[in-house]
This record gives C-alpha cells, sequence and structure tokens, in this order.
C-alpha cells in the first residue's frame, strides 16, 4: 500500500510537531507493509524522492506565504501526478490551500484528514474560510482526532463526528539521539543540577509571558529552548523582569535537545489556547519520564498530562498558579519522581508510534 502525506512544511525545511506526528507515521507504518511519501512546499524550490530516513519527500516552491499559509502554483501538478500514484491520500489539517487543492485535483482516492488543531486566531480569515473548509470535510472519507477530549471540544469535529476517529499520536524513543556524556556534563555544568524545562517554539499560544511572570514569583530556575517570532518580544519581556534564573537558549541540535529532556527536574507547558490541539513535546518529557505542568483548556494537553497523577494541571492565563505548581513540585523531589514515572508508564501505554501506525495501518485498510 502507498500513502501520500501532503502538508504545507516538512523536515529539514522545518522541525514542528505535525512534523514530528507525519514521520512517526511515515517511519512506523513501514512494520505494516505502508509505503508513505509526503509532498509539502519549500522556499528551497522543486525537488523530488529526496529520503528522510526511510521513506521519500518530495518538495513543490513555496510561492507566497500568508496568514500561516502557503501557496504554490506548481504543487497542485505535483499533487496530481503523486496523489495518481498512491492508494491513500493522508491531508494535515489546518491548511486552506490544502482544501483548494483536493478540489482543483479532481481526486478520486480514499481520503485522510488528521485534525492538528482548530484555527483560532485567523477568526475574520475563518469566516471567509469556513464554507470551502466544510466542504473538504464533507467530502473526505475519514477524520482523526487526536484526543477524545479534542474531539468532544472541537466546533468542526463535533459537526462531523460521524466522520471521526481516535488516534492519539506516538512517539518512538529509539528514534530520538543519545546524548553523548559530555554532552549530558556540558549542560549540566551550564545549567546547574535542577531545573524547568519547556522545549517549543515560541508563539502566540504557548503561554510563555505567563511561565516569564511565575519565574518572576517563585525564583526558580526555567530553561527555554526554540526560537520563534516571538523570542526577541520575550527576551525582552525577561530583561524588564530581572529574570537572571531563565535562561533562552534558543534552537539546538536533537542531541542537545535529548540532553535537555534527560536533565530536566519537571517540564512546564503554558500554553493556553486550544491551537495547542495536543502538545508533542509535552509527550516528549513523558516518554523520559518527566513530571509534567500544563493547563486545562479541553485539548490534549489533559490527555496526556492527567492532573494528580502524571503531573499538574492549573488553569490557563494564570502566572500565581503556575508558580505555585512549580513551587509544589520543587519542594517534593518524591512526588515529581511519582508523577514522572506514572508519566513514562501512561506514555507506554497510550502514546507510542507503533501503536500509532497501526491505528492508522487499520484505518488505511478499511478504506481500500
Amino acid at each position: 500500500m502507498k500513502v501520500l502525506h501532503f502538508f504545507k512544511t516538512y523536515y529539514p525545511d522545518s522541525m514542528g510537531g505535525i512534523e514530528q506526528v507525519i514521520f512517526q507515521i511515515a517511519e512506523g507504518a513501514r512494520a505494516q507493509g505502508i509505503d508513505s511519501e509526503v509532498l509539502y512546499l519549500s522556499e528551497r524550490g522543486a525537488a523530488r524522492n529526496e529520503p528522510v530516513a526511510n521513506h521519500l519527500t518530495h518538495r513543490s516552491k513555496l510561492d507566497l506565504h500568508v496568514a500561516s499559509t502557503g501557496f504554490s502554483v506548481s504543487a497542485l501538478k505535483d499533487f496530481r501526478e503523486l496523489a495518481a500514484q498512491a492508494d491513500i491520500v493522508h491531508y494535515h489539517f489546518p491548511w486552506p490551500y490544502m482544501d483548494l487543492v483536493h478540489f482543483l485535483a479532481g481526486l478520486n482516492k480514499p481520503t485522510v484528514v488528521s485534525y492538528h488543531s482548530d484555527i483560532v486566531k485567523q477568526k475574520w480569515l475563518l469566516k471567509l474560510y469556513q464554507p470551502l473548509m466544510h466542504r473538504f470535510f464533507t467530502s473526505v472519507d475519514r477524520v482523526v482526532a487526536s484526543s477524545p477530549n479534542y474531539a468532544a471540544h472541537s466546533p468542526v469535529l463535533t459537526r462531523f463526528q460521524s466522520k471521526v476517529s481516535i488516534i492519539p499520536y506516538g512517539l518512538d524513543r529509539a528514534t530520538y539521539a543519545q546524548p553523548s556524556q559530555s554532552k549530558l556534563a556540558y549542560w549540566r555544568g551550564r545549567l546547574g543540577e535542577r531545573f524547568f524545562l519547556f522545549v517549543g517554539a515560541l508563539r502566540y499560544y504557548k503561554g510563555l509571558d505567563y511561565l516569564l511572570q511565575a519565574a518572576k514569583l517563585n525564583g526558580l530556575p526555567v530553561v527555554i529552548m526554540g526560537g520563534g517570532f516571538l523570542e526577541a518580544e520575550l527576551k525582552q519581556q525577561a530583561a524588564e523582569l530581572g529574570l537572571s534564573n531563565v535562561h533562552f537558549l534558543g534552537g539546538l541540535p536533537d542531541e542537545d535537545k535529548a540532553a535537555l529532556l534527560e536533565l530536566c527536574y519537571g517540564f512546564v507547558f503554558p500554553s493556553h489556547l486550544r491551537s495547542e490541539s495536543f502538545g508533542i513535546s509535552l509527550l516528549e518529557a513523558a516518554m523520559y519520564g518527566k513530571p509534567l505542568i500544563s493547563c486545562e483548556m479541553g485539548s490534549g494537553t489533559t490527555f496526556i498530562n492527567l492532573a494528580d497523577q502524571t503531573g499538574l494541571v492549573i488553569p490557563p492565563r494564570d502566572a500565581s498558579a503556575l508558580a505555585l505548581a512549580m513551587q509544589r513540585l520543587w519542594d517534593d523531589p518524591g512526588m515529581a519522581r511519582a508523577m514522572g514515572a506514572k508519566a513514562l508508564e501512561r506514555y507506554e501505554a497510550v502514546f507510542t508510534a507503533p501503536a500509532m501506525a497501526a491505528a492508522y495501518a487499520d484505518l488505511y485498510r478499511s478504506l481500500l
């Protein structure tokens, strides 16, 4: 069986959570006898048959980027050609241009849509896009949500609930870098023996301004790994607050990320809007056996992080509650260790890449 994934970006151009999910599906599905390929847009221009790990990727030239949506003239032709060779087309939502390509290509293949997030920020554009979006979801065969929490609270998913399946995201620890002892020693020497870690793109919905306020309140060491549009603004806020206990590391190679996940005392994830539908980096921390702190907003974050079991769950946009949760973990290492062990246990039971890939393989076969 051959599956074509279609998304606006992919490795090595971008290293976000959706890209990680596509990667894990593509690699994990090989054990199910499924050959996966990925088509995406790139500023580097067009190219075919580029290997990423054990699957092939294809680039179409990115011509225009507006409101988080990439457009490409050549992608329609590329999609038609590649989709003609596939048994299943697997879309990754949201990406309005993808909906257009779906209809313009005159596709006559079974279709799956992984629903990664509601559209939250671009509300006025959403009103213009809604007729096309609803027609798109009416036309596809299956829609996959990553958690029952998100499926129950999403206005789009509840409208199309007869098409919705739940397949949790999964990760494979074996695909992550193994940090050297020298790398671990370097970061231990630079950051100390105990610190809270955040990993992710510095975006509007990540709640990092509340994390900085919390760090001001409790004075605990915080490490922020990742880059993004808000980096300069957040650094300015940290400087104004006089936060010598907060370290901005920017984007780092995979080995450094693995080292930080291995070394951190706990993982803090203050995302406060439903643009954060799941939280791949939160799941990564669970995979590394770390106690978690996240917000309750009816999304997948509290499907990963069970309150008072795998970590602590707080209200969104509440710096005081975040500060207190961090302090509670800091002051009780035994509780922190127990929650970290429970987080690892939940990852192994629910969120492995083989389980995700097998579930998608069953869904593909049901459509054929």
